[in-house]
């Protein structure tokens, strides 16, 4: 796991994120209406049935997902946002990728801009750093929900790529088209994920240390509460244990 996923996780768990519901629930919003451009049928439209799930999980009225689907397909008026991606460097030459939905392009990418040289890093060129990662399904489990032998049988047996170990937690590697069969898998055998997304996983890591490990979550922190930013994904590795005592 990269670093940044470690931080999702550990964020999640101390239930961190709540007090960030409003900004949790714009950016799942935009995330259905963009999903439901594709069409507006969940069971058509794998990204739509994704987006719904994950925002009937922060208890999203259902109202609000009606509203943001009707805006995605047209039937209601609504802002329209594009979707990019920009690639960086964070200190210690971390690679960076930032997923972005906005209504003004030349906005967003210059206060993004202004993070990344604010804390270290700066942006680059397109194609800079995305070959350095691949796009896959990343589903995370404590590792005290599930034995490792029975817990890989599951997985694979749904298709998943891979299953590894990293600190307190199993983290479950698939084909994006193999996603949602290993969610079904993992939700039939009543095991609970603490995060799954298909998400761009980094080919390899970077370790950071002391002030430079630092200097990284404090970017990606910043990134994160960047109203048009969707994810943001990075081959940082750091200690758990620093980010635990970050997150507290």
């Amino acid at each position: 796991m990269s670093g940044h996923s470690k931080w999702a996780t550990i964020k999640h768990k101390k239930g961190a994120l709540d007090a960030k519901r409003g900004k949790i629930f714009t950016r799942l919003i935009r995330e259905i209406s963009m999903a439901a451009k594709s069409g507006g049928d969940p069971d058509k439209n794998p990204r739509l049935r994704k987006a719904i799930s994950d925002a009937k999980a922060e208890n999203m009225p259902a109202d609000n997902i009606k509203r943001a689907v009707q805006r995605g397909t047209g039937e209601l008026p609504g802002a329209t946002y594009e979707e990019f991606m920009l690639e960086g460097y964070g200190p210690g030459g971390v690679a960076v990728l930032v997923e972005l939905s906005t209504d003004n392009r030349n906005r967003t990418v210059s206060e993004v801009r202004h993070i990344f040289t604010k804390h270290s890093g700066n942006l680059g060129e397109a194609g800079s750093v995305n070959w350095m990662f691949h796009k896959k399904g990343d589903i995370t489990l404590p590792k005290a929900a599930a034995k490792e032998d029975d817990l890989m049988n599951i997985v694979l047996e749904a298709g998943a790529e891979d299953m590894r170990e990293d600190g307190d937690n199993w983290e479950v590697l698939t084909d994006p088209h193999a996603f949602e069969p290993v969610l079904e898998a993992l939700k039939k055998a009543n095991l609970q994920p603490t995060t799954a997304e298909v998400a761009m996983i980094p080919q390899n890591y970077i370790k950071l240390e002391g002030p430079t490990a630092m200097q990284m979550i404090r970017l990606v922190e910043a990134l994160d509460e960047q109203d048009d930013v969707q994810h943001v994904y990075s081959n940082f590795d750091v200690d758990q244990k620093l980010l635990e005592e970050v997150a507290s």
